[in-house]
C-alpha cells in the first residue's frame, strides 16, 4: 500500500478494502452469527471510512473500520436483543457412507452448540485464531485488549469446548 496522507485516494481506499474487508467480515460474522448482518456492518463501516476519509490516515484505517463495524454490531444487538445463531451450512453431498454423514452432522451440531454456549469474547477469540489463523497480538489489537487477555480467553474457550465435546 502506498503511503498517502488520506484514505480519499481511490487506490489507497481500494487497497485498504482489499486488505481488510474479509477479516472484518469474519470478525463481525463470528459476533453476529449472521452473514447478511455481517455484510451490512462491513459495508457500512467502509462507507463511514469513505465519508471520513480526510480525517483518517491510512495507518489508522484498519482500526477505524474494526471499531465502526464493532459499534454497529453492538447497536444492532442492543436494538434487536437477539441471541446469536449460526447460519446452518448445508452438508455437501459426498461419497461418504450414511453413517459417516450422520456422525459428521451430529458432531457439527454438538460443536455449534458448544460454540454458542461460550461467552461472546471467548467465541470470537477462538474463531479468529482457529479459523482465520489470527495471532493473539492481532486479535488483541482488534478487541482493544492485552495479549494476556486473549491468552486467557483462548484457554477458557478450549477448556469449555473440551468439557462439552469428547475427543477434541
Amino acid at each position: 500500500m502506498k503511503d498517502k496522507d488520506t484514505v480519499c485516494e481511490d487506490d489507497t481506499f481500494a487497497n485498504i478494502f482489499n486488505l481488510h474487508s474479509k477479516t472484518v467480515f469474519n470478525y463481525i460474522y463470528y459476533k453476529f452469527g449472521n452473514e447478511e448482518k455481517a455484510h451490512d456492518a462491513v459495508q457500512e463501516a467502509f462507507v463511514k471510512l469513505w465519508e471520513n476519509c480526510a480525517k483518517v490516515s491510512p495507518a489508522k484505517a484498519k482500526s477505524f473500520v474494526y471499531t465502526v463495524a464493532n459499534n454497529l454490531y453492538l447497536n444492532v444487538i442492543k436494538a434487536e436483543k437477539v441471541r446469536l445463531k449460526y447460519a446452518d451450512k448445508t452438508l455437501k453431498t459426498t461419497q461418504e457412507s450414511p453413517e459417516f454423514l450422520l456422525e459428521e452432522k451430529e458432531f457439527k451440531e454438538k460443536l455449534e452448540r458448544a460454540l454458542q454456549s461460550l461467552p461472546e469474547n471467548q467465541r470470537t477469540t477462538f474463531l479468529l485464531n482457529r479459523i482465520d489463523r489470527k495471532k493473539y497480538a492481532e486479535i488483541a489489537e482488534m478487541e482493544g485488549v492485552t495479549v494476556k487477555a486473549i491468552e486467557k480467553r483462548m484457554h477458557l474457550a478450549l477448556k469449555a469446548l473440551r468439557a462439552k465435546i469428547d475427543g477434541i
